[in-house]
């Protein structure tokens, strides 16, 4: 009969090996961070056990809160400089039940003006864009990392991007989307807590807690340059078939 150690170094040299066939399956419910020591030599190498697992990332919690709730803790925010310029707070607005949400960065001056996201002239695009994937403006859900005007259309500091961002969040956890399209640099830059740019990143899915998240160019750049109009539909096409792909013939979540 095997030593007990060197029966648990077998032990641990099997299970890596399923592990393996399953990674290789596409199945990830765990990642390498390191190569488990192999030794014939019963004691050895225990101060690794499992030091080459690692949990997988955090997933989404559901939340109890409401969007109310929310937009009423933010109330006539001072949080941070942007509340002197603008006129109103702009919250997110749609389907607070959404398999797809948009992100943008802070809204312009229409959205202050009116108190809504996107329904200036990068909003009407921006609904003509929902619209060719098969969708409703109404049927997703669609808000900014800041809620309050910058100065001349500004993207937002850090700081105000810090203030602002937690309620998205929130409201993220709430609506418990499929996917998030996040709509230029700022806002994929919020989100994703990258360095990288959005002409690297663009499309190519990404991950937010277990969400799939696509960069692509804000409609605002593409009325500055047509040109971007091809690779953002191509964005938004997986976006698509990866919605598509997610039902059953039956029109159910799968």
């Amino acid at each position: 009969m095997e030593s007990g150690p060197q029966e648990l170094l077998n032990l641990l040299a099997d299970t890596k090996k399923q592990l393996e066939h399953l990674r290789a399956l596409g199945i990830e419910g765990i990642r390498r961070t390191a190569t488990v020591a192999q030794t014939n030599t019963p004691g050895a190498g225990l101060t690794s056990l499992f030091g080459d697992l690692a949990p997988a990332a955090p997933r989404l919690g559901p939340s109890r809160e409401t969007f109310e709730q929310i937009h009423c803790e933010i109330g006539d925010c001072t949080r941070c400089p942007l509340h002197m310029e603008r006129t109103h707070v702009v919250h997110t607005e749609g389907n607070r039940k959404a398999r797809l949400v948009f992100v943008g960065e802070a809204p312009g001056a229409d959205e202050d003006a009116k108190a809504r996201p996107f329904v200036g002239r990068a909003g009407q695009l921006l609904t003509k864009i929902i619209e060719a994937i098969g969708l409703k403006r109404e049927e997703v859900l669609i808000g900014n990392v800041n809620r309050c005007r910058p100065p001349g259309n500004r993207a937002p500091t850090a700081e105000e991007a810090s203030m602002c961002k937690p309620f998205l969040l929130r409201e993220i956890a709430v609506v418990q989307p499929e996917v998030i399209v996040v709509l230029g640099n700022t806002a994929m830059k919020n989100l994703l807590d990258t360095r990288e740019g959005i002409t690297k990143l663009r499309g190519r899915f990404q991950e937010y807690k277990g969400i799939k998240v696509m960069p692509t160019f804000h409609p605002a750049y593409l009325l500055r340059d047509p040109s971007k109009k091809r690779e953002t539909w191509e964005d938004l096409k997986k976006v698509r078939d990866y919605l598509d792909s997610h039902r059953s013939s039956s029109g159910a979540l799968i």
